[in-house]
């Protein structure tokens, strides 16, 4: 079955947590229902915003499962998952899906740093035994390594490979998988909230957005518009979140951003250890450019 890539804006979501780093599962589902209500095209829970590497493998399942819930079909729940090991890649894929997840974001191996054909079979391995859409997820400031132009341009023809997530800061490589992708069913996604409108500009399809867990409607409005062609709205939103997608990532993604969350009033900033509460600078500069887009004209996705 060949699966339809993902286009249009997809937040990456928090985790909410108590004081005590259990997950608040009342809010994580008053947070999708936010996003859905808001007009986003998608929601990406248990990602690297979801704080993952701190979650274990079963409540990693059971964010899910709630987060596929609430949402009940009226847009894809794109689970994170993936692994620096392929057998357990595949299984933490597998339970996602029976969990509800609609599709897979897969995080490239971390730590052990494979070579371009390690890489692209444990790509394969995932795909070849997980009936479900997957898109590729290159941040090599985390995991260590890039992810070939070659080996996104080869996944690509595997009809379950739908997509491609692209944080590596780098734009040209950004338009040479869009290049090399043309004639497949294939999205390339922003993984960079401050590079969407270049991304949208070289042929990306949309994002997956650390931003638009508080400003979903801004950032729809420069995916969209971007995607439709109407380059002058795009940049005038583009311009309004610039203040607010360099404030997000002063510290460690997601400490800024639960912050925010925080400010804007949905629930306690908690983290898991070792992520910590954010600076005071930081956060004076948080609440300057949350204050400044408060300013603005609100912007309808």
């Amino acid at each position: 079955m060949t699966y339809t890539p993902f286009d249009g804006v997809y937040p990456a979501m928090t985790t909410p947590l108590f004081d005590d780093g259990s997950i608040d599962f009342d809010r994580l589902r008053e947070h999708a229902r936010r996003l859905v209500d808001r007009g986003v095209d998608g929601v990406v829970p248990v990602g690297t915003t979801g704080e993952s590497a701190t979650l274990t493998h079963d409540e990693h399942v059971e964010v899910v499962e709630v987060v596929a819930d609430e949402v009940g079909g009226e847009v894809p729940v794109i689970a994170g998952a993936g692994s620096n090991s392929t057998h357990e890649a595949v299984g933490l894929a597998g339970r996602s899906v029976d969990a509800g997840a609609d599709a897979l974001l897969l995080i490239s191996p971390y730590y052990n740093r494979p070579e371009p054909a390690g890489m692209e079979a444990h790509y394969r391995e995932v795909a070849d035994r997980i009936d479900a859409p997957q898109i590729v997820y290159n941040v090599p400031s985390r995991t260590g390594r890039n992810v070939d132009v070659e080996t996104v341009a080869s996944l690509a023809s595997h009809d379950r490979i739908v997509g491609y997530k692209a944080a590596s800061g780098d734009v040209g490589r950004v338009s040479e998988v869009v290049e090399r992708t043309r004639d497949e069913a294939f999205s390339v996604l922003s993984g960079d909230d401050a590079l969407t409108l270049p991304v949208c500009s070289v042929g990306g399809r949309g994002a997956i957005s650390v931003t638009a867990n508080v400003e979903p409607e801004r950032v729809s409005g420069v995916v969209w518009s971007a995607v439709e062609g109407d380059y002058e709205r795009a940049r005038e939103i583009h311009h309004d979140l610039a203040r607010l997608n360099r404030a997000l990532f002063l510290e460690s993604n997601p400490i800024p951003v639960k912050a925010a969350q925080e400010i804007r009033g949905h629930g306690p900033a908690n983290y898991r250890s070792p992520l910590s509460e954010l600076g005071d600078d930081a956060r004076d500069e948080l609440e300057a450019a949350l204050d400044e887009l408060d300013a603005t004209t609100e912007v309808s996705g």
